[in-house]
């Protein structure tokens, strides 16, 4: 079994991928059951930065998560629940089990297509249908879902699943390996945090993160298919996705408010194209025979990117 992958031909080839399988009929809406994650190198695994981190994982965890609340508290105000100060420490690049996803496939395209110097190697976007992924929940966890009428956990929603692990005032990161006994196999859950700042809100984004720190994502899905679809994005497309993206006000000005990112995309916005590279396009998108030859095959390597 392995994960479906999709190259795109062009543009027009590439929206169509990303929204595959949005059709509600039950809703007689678009409503996609997909989440998605942005690589700029297409080559790179689906892995959490504390596997990146190496040694032992889930002392690392514990010590990660103890350390940050400890120094944090004096600027963090509010709910005191692990969960809570795990999707705090992510969201300020803390090495976590989570990882990051985002309900907009053209924010994973961003995310893909922010790094120019990454312009070189082919992308990708992840696409993660957790309408199925819940399906393998453990049937208290899908239940609490089905009554809430949600495919994705809050806060608060973790904090009814597990009340042991996150009660009002307690703390025990340790008790996070409780969460794969309740299971005999590893399960896949997505978290939508608390809006934090603005970047959480403009970037729509969740986190998604397995029962165990050690199991890998990639894997997890794919032993499970269906679940998931990886849209490989040739080096050749990048420089035309980048500017129809800001052409539709995806960029680093929106996505992260503030001075840092008014002038990221500004440098971004105002930088010539190498000639070699920019005038693959000038007669319009690559041809499939150009894109589908430069996608690489090439070993794994880790990922860092939304």
């Amino acid at each position: 079994m392995t994960i479906r992958v999709e190259v795109a031909r062009d543009w027009a080839h590439l929206l169509e991928l990303l929204y595959t399988g949005s059709w509600n009929s039950e809703l007689r809406r678009h409503r996609s059951p997909f989440v998605f994650h942005g690589s700029h190198d297409a080559r790179f695994a689906l892995q959490t930065s504390l596997q990146r981190l190496g040694g032992n994982i889930r002392s690392s965890e514990r010590h990660l998560l103890r350390n940050f609340r400890k120094y944090a508290q004096r600027d963090v105000s509010g709910a005191d629940s692990l969960w809570h100060w795990m999707a705090l420490g992510q969201h300020h690049s803390l090495p976590t089990r989570l990882l990051d996803f985002t309900y907009s496939p053209l924010v994973a395209l961003h995310f893909a297509t922010r790094e120019l110097h990454h312009f070189t190697h082919d992308a990708a976007v992840w696409m993660v249908d957790h309408v199925a992924s819940n399906a393998h929940l453990p049937v208290p966890f899908h239940r609490l879902l089905s009554d809430e009428g949600s495919q994705v956990f809050t806060i608060e929603l973790l904090q009814r699943a597990v009340p042991h692990l996150s009660g009002p005032g307690s703390f025990d990161a340790a008790a996070l390996s409780d969460l794969e006994h309740l299971a005999d196999q590893d399960f896949l859950m997505f978290l939508e945090p608390p809006s934090l700042d603005e970047r959480i809100v403009q970037q729509f984004a969740l986190f998604g993160f397995l029962s165990s720190p050690e199991a890998s994502i990639e894997t997890w899905l794919n032993e499970r298919p269906g679940t998931c679809l990886k849209v490989v994005i040739p080096a050749a497309l990048k420089w035309q996705i980048r500017d129809y993206l800001d052409q539709s006000n995806i960029n680093e000005r929106t996505l992260f408010p503030g001075l840092g990112g008014l002038a990221r995309w500004l440098q971004v916005y105002y930088t010539t194209p190498p000639a070699e590279q920019r005038n693959e396009c000038l007669g319009g998108p690559p041809t499939p025979a150009e894109c589908e030859g430069s996608c690489q095959r090439l070993p794994e390597l880790n990922d860092a990117d939304l």
